[in-house]
């Protein structure tokens, strides 16, 4: 039987899956007092990771060390749950949908980028934080992007979200994640926390675990950092262009002197 956009729509974000996540209220003190500790010492790494030097052995051991301390003191408050979705009659672990709900956040915050170019303090905000993605090692920004992604779903929509309790969730996990934002100083990130944070928790909500959010964090990631970096990229005049050109030219005429001639003693 085919079932409207709406009802499809309600049965990803807003209907809840069955769950049993039932803890003893001492193992439920022990998780609170274990998140708020991780809670202050992650957030204050994050701030710090984005005082460093892009491209910096400093930068890159911060940001890992951010997403270990969040995995880390995840696994440390208790169990975690991954979730499941409605498949019919039956329940299936959520893959395709967070997917999906990742590229369409994507394509919507793509839109309000373009829209933030033509905020002066936007543009620089997100320029900012986008230097690391264009001046560091690809392959290590995608690392630290990723690990810290998925890190802080297991965090906050896994450790977080059980230890707030069962009163507003949503809105109780989606702020202490803006709050940690706030560290890095940088009003484009604490803007992006608002609407992903209530959209990773609407997901743990329905679900009932982490890996629907984690998997719509990673692709949505993914994305910004593939196709985001380019909008905010500064045009290079032509004067520029022609310098940057002679010097490429230089260099590589430097370096067949070198291959030509390795060395004073062999007479060249």
């Amino acid at each position: 039987m085919n079932r409207s956009p709406a009802r499809v729509l309600s049965a990803w974000l807003i209907d809840k899956v069955p769950r049993d996540h039932w803890e003893t209220d001492a193992a439920f003190r022990r998780r609170r007092r274990v998140v708020g500790a991780v809670s202050v010492a992650g957030a204050g790494l994050l701030g710090l990771s984005l005082s460093t030097r892009p491209d910096s052995p400093e930068f890159y051991g911060l940001t890992l060390g951010v997403a270990v301390t969040w995995l880390g003191g995840s696994i440390a408050s208790g169990p975690l749950h991954l979730g499941w979705m409605p498949a019919g009659l039956t329940y299936r672990r959520p893959v395709v949908v967070p997917v999906m709900v990742g590229a369409g956040a994507f394509a919507a915050f793509y839109g309000a980028a373009l829209a933030a170019r033509r905020v002066p303090r936007l543009r620089r905000a997100v320029a900012s934080v986008l230097q690391y993605a264009e001046q560091g090692s690809d392959p290590l920004v995608l690392l630290t992007t990723l690990a810290n992604g998925a890190a802080e779903e297991v965090f906050f929509r896994g450790a977080l979200y059980a230890a707030v309790g069962s009163r507003y969730p949503v809105v109780k996990s989606t702020a202490v994640y803006a709050l940690a934002t706030t560290t890095t100083g940088n009003p484009a990130l604490v803007l992006a926390s608002a609407p992903m944070g209530i959209l990773f928790a609407v997901q743990r909500r329905a679900t009932g675990g982490i890996q629907a959010p984690l998997l719509t964090h990673l692709t949505w990631s993914t994305l910004m950092l593939r196709y985001l970096p380019p909008l905010f990229r500064e045009p290079v005049p032509e004067h520029a262009r022609g310098l940057m050109r002679y010097g490429k030219r230089k260099v590589r005429d430097r370096s067949a002197n070198v291959r030509a001639c390795p060395s004073r003693e062999s007479g060249c």
